[in-house]
């Protein structure tokens, strides 16, 4: 149901697109660090192998992705005078805050036992970031039924996720660093547990400001009584979902591949660890300023047509650049700056479309699960990041690679690899996946058209 006659023409207000925004932004102050330091972090200092640490990844993920649907059907279900989703930026606060911490622990067991205990501890992480993660991105699909203001709307959060994911990858280094010295006598693990400890109070400040500032305004039909399993039927019938589903897991590899392999691109074949957090940093500033021009870009495209693009030119710059001699700094930030600024509007356009898929669900159905809807795309996203971890860990231990040792030749050219073309030709293989999106602008306009007519002739729009 649409709480509001002029739903479709009101503009959201600057403090509620803000306050949705800073919920991305603590978001990112987890899921920037699985991006950027995690895999580097459980070899290089955890002290477990490359393949080990694949493996894990798949498999931890794999089982965090499948609780997204769950986590989602359970929003959906939720009925709190806050609303169905709001509620549970206040619900996850402690959960994340201390997983975070306790990921980063590295208890005084043997091998058997580190692997247990990293197993343990990502699993619960990766739930308790699902467990508010999830219910704040469906939030997206009921503050607002204007699909521009939806595109404006997941601009501003991804302006707040990229600029969360640039202050940590600029200054995790540097907080790890100096906490070591501070409390831990150069201790890196008291670093890297203080800081997560730090990013955990600052979430927590940022979640409880999205949950004060939204509001919900769009609740399935009255009296709806939809079984999870008809739920997820609905899923299967959704094709503009099933494309974006798609879509999200092939993407994700190519983001997670080159995040996560970045910091062994430099550290390793660039020979400059101490440049990990600027490179990063441009990436981050440039996704930011790429999510920036989104409404404006979609003034003037399709937002099918111009994902297509998008990827094409991210597919086509990471080919480029596999060629960059190891000593032109130049031109690998250029490129990364390039690739950022193509790959930010991705977000906002993805998100925005999901809650397109939301509304024609209604509009085919007559039943609305906008939380499954969202938590399926973050099961897509999941899956391909887990898949990405998996590949990364077992390339990497193919060619040999060794923990804070000088790299063979093969294990170099694999970092290579993975931070260039591999991820480039999956950019290549989204554009084609893109083209099977059949909800162009046009369509969409006559779906929330015919949703608002069928409820005001119901009398059910109040």
């Amino acid at each position: 149901m649409i709480k509001n006659k002029t739903l479709m023409q009101t503009p959201l207000s600057i403090k509620e697109k803000m306050g949705y925004a800073a919920g991305d932004v603590a978001s990112n102050f987890y899921w920037r660090i699985f991006d950027v330091f995690l895999f580097i972090f459980y070899t290089d200092i955890f002290g477990l192998s490359a393949a080990a640490v694949g493996t894990m990844m798949l498999v931890t993920r794999l089982i965090d992705a499948f609780t997204d649907p769950l986590m989602g059907a359970m929003a959906d279900r939720t009925d709190t005078r806050y609303g169905k989703f709001r509620p549970y930026l206040l619900w996850g606060i402690l959960p994340i805050c201390a997983a975070g911490i306790l990921t980063f622990t590295v208890p005084d067991f043997d091998e058997s036992g580190k692997l247990l205990w990293a197993y343990g501890t990502y699993i619960f992480m990766m739930l308790a970031y699902t467990f508010i993660n999830v219910p704040y991105g469906a939030l997206l699909g009921v503050v607002t039924a204007n699909t521009q203001e939806r595109t404006t709307l997941t601009s501003f959060r991804f302006i707040g996720a990229f600029s969360g994911g640039t202050l940590v990858a600029y200054l995790t280094p540097e907080l790890v660093s100096y906490f070591s010295e501070v409390f831990g006598a150069g201790n890196e693990v008291i670093g890297w547990q203080c800081t997560m400890g730090l990013y955990g109070f600052i979430s927590a400040i940022l979640f409880s400001i999205t949950f004060f500032t939204t509001k919900e305004r769009i609740s399935p039909p009255k009296d709806q009584k939809t079984p999870i399993v008809q739920d997820i039927k609905d899923l299967l019938n959704n094709k503009p979902w099933l494309v974006l589903f798609s879509l999200a897991l092939i993407i994700m590899l190519t983001i997670t591949l080159r995040g996560s392999s970045g910091t062994f691109y430099f550290k390793y074949y660039a020979g400059r660890e101490d440049l990990i957090g600027s490179f990063a940093m441009a990436y981050m500033l440039s996704l930011a300023f790429g999510a920036a021009a989104t409404p404006l870009l979609t003034r003037y495209f399709d937002k099918t047509r111009l994902l297509q693009y998008l990827m094409l030119i991210v597919g086509l710059l990471s080919i480029v650049f596999y060629f960059v001699p190891k000593d032109n700094l130049f031109l690998m930030f250029s490129l990364q700056i390039l690739i950022g600024l193509a790959l930010g509007p991705k977000s906002p356009l993805v998100f925005s479309m999901y809650a397109d898929t939301a509304d024609y669900s209604q509009w085919r159905t007559g039943r609305r699960a906008t939380a499954m809807i969202f938590s399926a795309a973050a099961f897509a996203q999941k899956l391909g990041g887990a898949l990405a971890g998996g590949l990364m860990g077992w390339l990497l231990a193919l060619m040999g690679y060794e923990a804070n040792q000088i790299q063979s030749g093969d294990s170099m050219q694999s970092i290579v690899l993975l931070m260039t073309l591999i991820p480039g030709v999956f950019a290549l293989i989204a554009v084609f996946i893109i083209r099977l999106y059949p909800l162009k602008n046009e369509q969409m306009l006559a779906v929330q058209n015919a949703l608002n007519t069928k409820l005001r002739s119901e009398d059910v729009v109040c």
